[in-house]
């Protein structure tokens, strides 16, 4: 069942349109492909308007979307062979993050991405993709396992941010984090991220230190929710949409100021309107990243990488 956003409605009442000529001429003997035809094509035309004019608070909520495709879409679609490697050998496994070795078009590589869960058992069981400290743990460990084998390492964000509950802090949260980040700053293997819906806070950037950094254009990436941040700066949820325009988290936005390296263009009407299409646009797209990155050699990849990353926020040399 489609799932609609406030500001698609009048897609939906095209499609809805379509629908119902569709139904009515069934089995019947009018011939309806013009008409059909002339909906489809006022649907594409409406899409493209909308699209192509979406505010921050519109891409939140694109990138929220309950039919955008999650990290398990994308392990089914991209990868072979997928052996999953589970827990921290410290205090248990964590379903918000997922990981492993897989084959990735003929190339070995290890991956790891959140996993937000479909329907609500899903998500419940995958926690929303806020993970816990043992998940960042087990990151760490599959890092440093793609280190040691001189495999690739790609991960998937999508995650509203690490878990923030009482039993996260007290196994040691931020510690966690910072162990994931400072691990991929070791790393010598080649390493691309991609941001695949949202970006949120430290749980991000966690898989995100990477050589290349991908970002579908719909995605969204930021050092705290626009909610978030609206109930710290003006104790109100009401000013939602003004923190959203403020804090740049667009695609758009961030590759003007450097945090990522490369936007991918997603489908018409974004990805939970083609998965598929969308999918195989990323797909090729870590591939010319890998393409790239395994031309170079590992000291001075990951002096580059660390470079990177000090940069973000100096001011200009004069």
């Amino acid at each position: 069942m489609s799932t609609f956003l406030d500001f698609e409605k009048p897609v939906a009442e095209l499609e809805g349109k379509i629908k119902e000529l569709r139904h009515t001429a069934d089995g019947g003997e009018v011939n309806i492909s013009e008409e059909l035809a002339r909906l489809e094509s006022k649907v594409d035309q409406v899409l493209k308007q909308i699209y192509g004019k979406l505010s921050p608070w519109q891409k939140m909520h694109v990138a929220r979307h309950p039919n955008r495709p999650h990290f398990s879409d994308y392990m089914t679609e991209l990868f072979e062979d997928f052996v999953e490697l589970c827990g921290d050998r410290a205090f248990g496994d964590d379903t918000a993050l997922v990981g492993g070795i897989a084959r990735f078009r003929g190339r070995s590589v290890f991956v790891i991405g959140h996993e937000k869960g479909s329907g609500t058992e899903g998500r419940v069981r995958h926690n929303f993709g806020m993970a816990h400290p043992e998940g960042y743990r087990k990151a760490v460990r599959l890092m440093e396992l793609a280190n040691h084998y001189g495999l690739p390492l790609l991960t998937f964000i999508d995650t509203p941010g690490a878990y923030p509950g009482v039993e996260a802090e007290e196994r040691g949260q931020s510690e966690a984090i910072a162990r994931a980040i400072e691990a991929s700053l070791r790393l010598d293997v080649p390493f691309v991220a991609s941001i695949v819906g949202e970006g949120g806070s430290g749980g991000a950037v966690a898989l995100a230190t990477a050589d290349a950094v991908l970002m579908l254009e719909h995605a969204i990436y930021s050092v705290i929710s626009p909610e978030g941040c609206a109930s710290i700066l003006w104790r109100s949820a009401a000013k939602a949409q003004d923190a959203a325009n403020a804090l740049k988290m667009t695609a758009v936005d961030l590759l003007e100021l450097g945090v990522i390296d490369r936007v991918v263009a997603e489908p018409l009407g974004a990805a939970h309107r083609q998965p598929d299409a969308a999918i195989r646009s990323l797909g090729d797209e870590i591939e010319r990243a890998l393409k790239k990155l395994t031309d170079e050699q590992g000291d001075s990849r990951r002096t580059r990488r660390r470079e990177k990353f000090l940069a973000m926020g100096r001011p200009p040399a004069a």
